[in-house]
């Protein structure tokens, strides 16, 4: 292997450390945002599902603006957002550079990204469970808990796979431009100095991560639908 490695991939044998280091830093981003987003994605996304139109909370005031907040956020590029929120960043970590100040522009661009997944997953439940509970005298909490998170459950599993996914692409891109991981290595190694194999192993590194959280998901999904 190291042979291989020396031969055909000459300058990743040489930052074999640093190769380790970004892949454990894109490893750390997409845990921490993950789990901060994941938890306030689904917080916002079932507070636009109770209080849609014909929702058991319904408030067209309060889904109207959270709804076009998301939808701003949703189209605003990331490259644009993370310039854009920089004294947010420097708010929150105090600095705008490095791995830990990557993760807070992650989060703003994922949670409205995720709260709609788990609206349009949640909507998917069947309005007749939902008309047995409020029959029975269910109160919103307990038809949200008891009846669209449980109910819902494989749909918020798979919108979860794809949320995590398209996280790891932004880490890439935060790496591009200074937040570590294996973007920047991608970026600073491999594009700036002309080092393909750099960037082979990189995006190959990528591929792994990717493909492993989508066998994951598609593992819970099954098995919370038996």
């Amino acid at each position: 292997m190291n042979t291989f490695i020396t031969t055909f991939l000459p300058n990743v044998s040489e930052i074999w450390d640093e190769v380790i280091q970004s892949t454990w830093e894109t490893l750390y981003m997409t845990l921490i945002a993950g789990l901060i987003a994941g938890g306030l994605g689904v917080i916002l996304g079932v507070i636009l599902l109770v209080t849609q139109d014909g929702g058991i909370l319904e408030n067209k005031y309060l889904y109207s603006i959270l709804d076009k907040l998301v939808n701003i956020f949703r189209s605003l590029p990331f490259i644009i957002l993370m310039a854009l929120i920089v004294p947010f960043t420097r708010f929150v970590v105090g600095t705008s550079i490095g791995t830990t100040a990557s993760i807070v522009p992650l989060v703003v661009a994922t949670v409205p990204f995720y709260a709609r997944q788990i609206q349009n997953a949640l909507v998917e439940v069947d309005p007749g469970v939902i008309e047995a509970a409020q029959s029975m005298g269910a109160s919103p909490w307990e038809i949200i808990f008891r009846v669209y998170l449980k109910e819902g459950l494989p749909g918020i599993i798979r919108v979860s796979s794809v949320t995590i996914i398209n996280l790891i692409g932004l880490t890439a891109m935060a790496g591009a431009i200074g937040g570590g991981g294996l973007g920047n290595l991608a970026i600073t190694r491999g594009y700036n100095r002309f080092q393909n194999d750099v960037t082979l192993v990189a995006t190959i590194i990528i591929l792994i991560i990717v493909f492993i959280s989508q066998a994951i998901g598609n593992a819970l999904v099954k098995k919370v639908s038996h």
